[in-house]
C-alpha cells in the first residue's frame, strides 16, 4: 500500500520528529546524540512489541478454525470453534495471562505512538472479554438475526474454499463439528433458560423456520430441489471433477460421505433444536421488553451500551440525543417534501412515499436483478469519486449479492461481509430480496453507500490491509466506529454528489431518521419498559419505512440490546471531530488527510479515535 502525505505526517508525529524539536536538537549536539538514541529505543521497543502482537495474534487465531476460513486460510479447515463456556473460559484466562505478560515485558514510555495505540487496544479488548463474562448468562443463544445454527451453513457455502479433495474431506468432518456444536448450544441455551432468559416468541419462531429451510429438500426430504448445503456440496464437487481433480468413482465416494454426513449427524442434531425450541414457545412473551427484566438486566444492558458506543454515555443520555435528533431530522424532511412540492403533512408524504408504485420495483425476478443492477451503478458512480476523497483505496474489490434463501427475510436490514485480507475473495454487500415491496428505490441509494463504498467495504478492506499497524488491529471491529463510519458515508456520499434526485436524498434521510429512532426505541424497551409494540408504533409515526421492515428492525433491537445504538453515536462523533479539525486548521484542512487519518489505524475505540484525530491536526500546524 503505497505512503501518503497524511500517513508520513502522522509517522513524523509518531517518532518525535517536528520543525521544533528538529530546530533545538541542531543547536545541541549533546542533545541530538540524546534525542537519536531515544528515538532508536523507541523503535526497537516497538518493534519488539509488534513482535510479540503477531505471535500472540496467531495463538489467538489458532483457536477460532472459523475465523482462519474467514480471513481466506485453510489452517484447520477441517475444525469449527468449541462452542463450550469451558473454551470461553480457557480463552479468557489466555488474554489475561498476555495481558499481565505485555505489562510485565515491555516498557509503555519507550514505545511510538502507534505502538502505545496498539498496547491500550489489546488491553482494551481483553476487558471488555472479561466484562462480558459476568453477563454471559444473559445473552441469547439462540435468535433470528445472529444464531450460529444459520452462521455456520453460510460459512460452509461461502467462506469454505474447495480446489482440493482435503478441502471436500474437511468440509465433510466440518459437517459433524456443526452437529456437535448445535447440541452443545442448545445445552447452553437451556441453561440460560433455566435462569429466567428467553428470546421472545418471534425469535424462536425464526430460529424455527430458518432450521426448516435448510432441512428442507434432498437429502433430508422427498423433493426434487436440493437442501442449501447438499446443492453446495455437489456443486464443489462438481468443480473439482470439472478441474481434473478427482475421478467419477472418489466423486461418487465424496457424495455419499457428504450425504451420509447430513443425515446422521447434521440433520439430527438441528430436528433436535428444533423441537427443544418448539417445546419452549409457550413460555416466551409474544409482545416483549427489552433486557431490563433479567436476572441482573439493567447492568447487563448498561454493559451492552458501554460495549456497543465505547462511551460512558448513559440510557437517557442515548435517548435524548436520539429525540433531539428525531427533532432535526424531521425539518430536513419537511424541507424537502416542500421543495418537491408535495401538497399535504409530512404523514401525508410519508404515505405518498410508501404507497406510490414509482417507488419500487416489480417483485418478480426481473425487480430482483434491477435492484442488485441499480446497486452496482450507484457504487461504480461513487467509485470514480474517492480518489478525490481519499488517499488510501483498498485493493478488495466488492460484489452485490441476493441473501442466500434459506437464512432471507422479508423486510430484513441489507449488511455486509468482508473479503479477505489479500483481496481474493470480493467483500460482499448482500440485500434481502424475497418481497420487493419492502425494498424502496428511493432509499437503496444510501444504504449501497454504507454496506459498499464509502462506508462498510472501504473502512473495513482498508483496515484489512493495513500494513502500518500490528494484524489484530486490521480485524479490530468496535461497531460504534465501523457503523458510524458507515452512517456518515451517507451524508459525505452527498458532498461526493450522489442523491442527485431529491427524492433519493429524502431517502438519504429515511435511513439516518432510521438510525436516529434506534436511540430512542433501543433505549425504550431496554431501560425504560417499552414493549415491542410501542416501540413499532414510535418508530411507524416517524419514518416511512416500510411496516415488515420496522417489525424486523425492532425484533431486531430486542435480540442484540445496545448494538443499535452504536451508528448514530458513532456518526456524530465523526463529524464532531472533522468539525473541530476544519476549525483549527482552516485552509489547511484537507478532506483526503482527514479521512486517511480516520480509516489508517483500523477500527478503534471512539475516545482512541479523537486522540488519533488530534495527533494529526497538531502535525499538521506544526508542518
Amino acid at each position: 500500500m503505497r505512503k501518503t502525505l497524511i500517513a508520513l505526517a502522522v509517522t513524523a508525529l509518531v517518532s518525535g520528529c517536528n520543525p521544533a524539536q528538529e530546530k533545538a536538537t541542531e543547536t545541541t549536539p549533546a542533545a541530538s546524540t540524546a534525542a537519536e538514541s531515544t528515538t532508536a529505543a523507541a523503535q526497537s521497543e516497538s518493534e519488539r512489541l509488534n513482535q510479540w502482537f503477531e505471535t500472540k495474534y496467531e495463538e489467538q487465531l489458532q483457536m477460532s478454525p472459523l475465523q482462519m476460513t474467514f480471513l481466506g486460510r485453510k489452517d484447520k479447515n477441517d475444525q469449527i470453534d468449541d462452542v463450550s463456556e469451558a473454551a470461553e473460559d480457557q480463552q479468557l484466562a489466555w488474554q489475561a495471562a498476555t495481558v499481565e505478560e505485555l505489562k510485565s515485558q515491555f516498557d509503555y514510555s519507550k514505545l511510538d505512538m502507534e505502538a502505545k495505540t496498539s498496547y491500550d487496544l489489546w488491553i482494551y479488548q481483553y476487558e471488555q472479554a472479561r466484562d462480558a463474562a459476568a453477563f454471559r448468562v444473559n445473552s441469547y443463544v439462540f435468535n433470528q438475526m445472529q444464531g450460529v445454527h444459520a452462521l455456520l451453513p453460510q460459512i460452509m457455502i461461502n467462506f469454505h474454499k474447495v480446489d482440493e479433495v482435503a478441502d471436500m474431506d474437511a468440509y465433510i468432518k466440518r459437517l459433524g463439528g456443526i452437529a456437535k456444536a448445535i447440541a452443545e448450544l442448545q445445552q447452553r441455551a437451556a441453561k440460560h433458560a433455566e435462569a429466567g432468559v428467553r428470546p421472545p416468541r418471534f425469535a424462536y419462531e425464526g430460529v424455527i423456520e430458518q432450521v426448516n429451510n435448510l432441512l428442507t429438500g434432498a437429502p433430508f426430504t422427498e423433493s426434487d430441489k436440493d437442501a442449501p448445503l447438499w446443492a453446495d456440496a455437489k456443486a464443489k464437487i462438481e468443480s473439482l471433477k470439472k478441474a481434473d481433480k478427482l475421478d467419477d468413482k472418489k466423486a461418487d465416494q465424496l457424495l455419499a460421505d457428504v450425504k451420509s454426513a447430513l443425515t446422521t449427524q447434521f440433520q439430527p442434531s438441528y430436528q433436535a433444536l428444533a423441537a427443544f425450541l418448539t417445546s419452549e414457545l409457550d413460555k416466551t412473551a409474544v409482545n416483549p421488553t427489552g433486557v431490563s427484566n433479567q436476572p441482573n438486566g439493567v447492568a447487563y444492558y448498561n454493559h451492552r451500551l458501554k460495549n456497543s458506543t465505547t462511551t460512558s454515555l448513559t440510557a437517557d443520555e442515548i435517548h435524548q440525543i436520539g429525540l433531539n435528533e428525531v427533532d432535526r431530522i424531521t425539518k430536513e424532511m419537511i424541507a424537502i417534501k416542500d421543495q418537491v412540492g408535495f401538497k399535504g403533512d409530512l404523514q401525508e408524504f410519508f404515505k405518498f412515499i410508501k404507497t406510490d408504485p414509482q417507488f419500487f420495483y416489480p417483485d418478480t425476478d426481473e425487480g430482483r436483478n434491477a435492484y442488485l443492477k441499480d446497486s452496482e451503478n450507484y457504487l461504480a458512480f461513487i467509485q470514480q469519486k474517492l480518489p478525490e476523497y481519499f488517499g488510501i483505496l483498498p485493493k478488495a474489490p466488492l460484489v452485490v449479492k441476493r441473501v442466500e434463501a434459506f437464512r432471507e427475510q422479508p423486510g430484513a436490514a441489507q449488511h455486509y461481509f468482508p473479503g479477505t485480507p489479500d483481496g481474493k475473495r470480493p467483500g460482499i454487500y448482500y440485500a434481502h430480496l424475497s418481497d420487493m415491496k419492502q425494498m424502496p428505490k428511493n432509499e437503496m441509494e444510501a444504504i449501497a453507500y454504507h454496506e459498499g463504498s464509502p462506508g462498510h467495504h472501504m473502512q473495513i478492506s482498508i483496515a484489512q490491509e493495513l500494513k502500518s499497524v500490528p494484524t489484530f488491529r486490521t480485524q479490530a471491529g468496535f461497531t460504534a466506529y465501523v457503523e458510524g463510519w458507515a452512517l456518515y458515508s451517507e451524508v459525505l456520499a452527498k458532498e461526493m454528489g450522489a442523491y442527485q434526485s431529491p427524492y433519493t436524498d429524502f431517502g438519504r434521510l429515511i435511513t439516518e431518521m432510521w438510525r436516529a429512532v434506534r436511540l430512542v426505541v433501543d433505549t425504550g424497551m431496554h431501560a425504560k419498559g417499552w414493549t415491542e409494540q410501542q416501540a413499532i408504533d414510535y418508530f411507524k409515526a416517524k419514518t416511512p419505512v416500510a411496516e415488515g421492515a420496522v417489525v424486523s428492525e425492532v425484533r431486531r433491537y430486542l435480540v442484540w440490546p445496545g448494538q443499535a445504538t452504536a451508528y448514530k453515536i458513532g456518526m456524530l462523533k465523526i463529524l464532531e471531530l472533522r468539525a473541530k479539525a476544519k476549525e483549527q486548521l482552516g485552509d489547511k484542512f484537507d478532506i483526503r488527510g482527514f479521512h486517511d487519518t480516520v480509516l489508517g489505524g483500523g477500527a478503534l475505540p471512539l475516545d482512541v479515535l479523537e486522540k488519533r484525530v488530534q495527533n494529526w491536526v497538531d502535525t499538521v500546524k506544526a508542518a
